[in-house]
């Protein structure tokens, strides 16, 4: 392609050098203005033809001859100038076959806030915009349904520094009756395709990184989707990067290591990106509700994994909403927020990538010390630093072992949160433990769910 579109370019500026030159000799071997007979300007067919006029001597009109002249260039120089216009279409096109994709150290990553009727959308959009290290590399687009006139005032209050889109249609949508009770479910995934849209297609952006209305963010939120941006752009086994840890409490991460980073299958939500060919492959089969089980399930994760962090970069602080407060007075709540900012743009983060991180993990997991789950919650007699590994075999085990160590125990298709390979990592009392499937794990279980 790029040998055809260089032949294109040469012929055309051939063709231009060549023009150009016979317009000189043209030019030049022209007979000078002057007399009748000596082809002194005159066509066949006289001055009647061209309308010259001549004095008495039988000289052509001089000033006239010199229009037509003039209008005989201005001819020649408009074919010259389609003729450039062709040859610089052709090498933008060239231009273009040689340019080697999205530019992965500033890309525009816009960031597209999910609103309705909290007017508390002020803390969020406050947080982001204090965060911001630049507009035009992270524009935010505040799309808003419900039409609640105060949210809106709320988000208008913010003027250039937002793009503040609406939501058309607000009407009720026809559930069944056993489903009436989840009208918000369907209002929130109906919404959810809208602004995709206009983000990947109004806005004809590349990628965007989606946060509710309810959610906090932390002083690196930026620089953290900014240098993941090239890992999920270059691994096809990924799928999304989180912001969030659903295991992200306090006594469950290591604070000391603010920069660690993990592969999930978990997809966790809350604060993550998407890339527009993502969008492309779910938007046809978007579901009517419940977007994000939807997205956990094997049809449309399809063994894909998403990069998530051992301390959160956003937390929620909204407990009323569609899903009555649940999960947050026991778990949300307690999600640690990070506070220190970690320079991830100037740091080597191809460990991530699956061809070096499995091989890795596997080994770090499967090393560690084998014990029971009461040696941990006693604590005494382990000696070491750990790691630890507790084993588990069943859906019944998993959801033993997880309420006793404090890690969520539900499953959806069959995938723990936060696991990877079946793993689930979190620190328990100082040590760093592994809740895993036995050595040799192939794949999940879409029963346990």
């Amino acid at each position: 392609m790029v040998l055809k579109k260089s032949s294109v370019i040469l012929c055309s500026a051939f063709l231009f050098v060549a023009w150009n030159a016979l317009l000189l000799l043209y030019l030049w071997g022209r007979p000078p203005i002057g007399r009748l007979g000596e082809g002194g300007g005159a066509e066949p067919g006289g001055q009647e033809e061209w309308g010259l006029s001549r004095d008495r001597a039988g000289h052509s009109n001089l000033a006239e001859e010199m229009i037509r002249l003039a209008d005989e260039v201005e001819i020649q120089l408009d074919t010259q100038k389609k003729l450039l216009k062709q040859i610089e279409s052709h090498r933008a096109v060239w231009a273009q076959q040689k340019t080697p994709g999205p530019n992965l150290n500033k890309p525009t990553i816009p960031i597209l806030v999910i609103a309705c009727d909290r007017v508390t959308v002020k803390r969020s959009l406050d947080k982001l915009i204090q965060y911001r290290p630049s507009a035009e590399l992270f524009p935010i687009i505040v799309s808003q349904d419900c039409g609640h006139s105060e949210t809106a005032r709320v988000i208008g209050s913010y003027g250039n520094q937002v793009t503040h889109i609406r939501q058309p249609d607000l009407s009720d949508i026809r559930v069944r009756p056993e489903h009436r009770k989840f009208q918000g479910y369907y209002k929130i995934s109906r919404h959810y395709r809208w602004a995709l849209n206009q983000v990947f297609n109004t806005f004809s952006q590349s990628t965007v990184v989606i946060v509710e209305d309810d959610l906090e963010v932390a002083p690196d939120f930026f620089e953290y989707f900014r240098a993941l941006y090239p890992i999920l752009r270059s691994d096809a086994s990924l799928w999304c990067v989180s912001a969030w840890n659903d295991n992200g409490r306090d006594a469950l991460v290591d604070s000391s290591r603010a920069k660690l980073l993990y592969r999930t299958d978990f997809f966790p939500g809350l604060g993550w990106m998407l890339l527009k060919e993502l969008w492309e492959e779910l938007e046809p089969k978007w579901p009517s509700a419940f977007w994000d089980d939807w997205m956990r399930q094997p049809e449309q994760r399809k063994d894909r994994s998403c990069i998530r962090p051992e301390i959160s970069r956003t937390i929620t602080f909204g407990r009323k909403g569609v899903s009555l407060g649940q999960f947050f007075d026991q778990y949300l709540r307690y999600i640690k927020l990070n506070t220190e900012f970690v320079p991830f743009t100037k740091q080597n983060l191809s460990y991530l990538l699956k061809e070096h991180y499995d091989e890795t993990f596997v080994r770090e997991v499967y090393s560690a010390t084998l014990v029971k789950m009461e040696d941990l919650q006693k604590g005494g007699a382990l000696r070491s630093p750990g790691p630890y590994r507790v084993q588990y075999s069943s859906r019944d085990s998993f959801k033993v072992f997880a309420r006793n160590l404090g890690v969520m125990d539900d499953l959806k298709s069959g995938v723990p949160r936060t696991g990877y390979r079946g793993v689930v990592s979190f620190h328990h009392r100082g040590r760093r433990v592994f809740l895993a499937p036995p050595e040799g794990w192939t794949h999940y279980d879409v029963s346990w769910s």
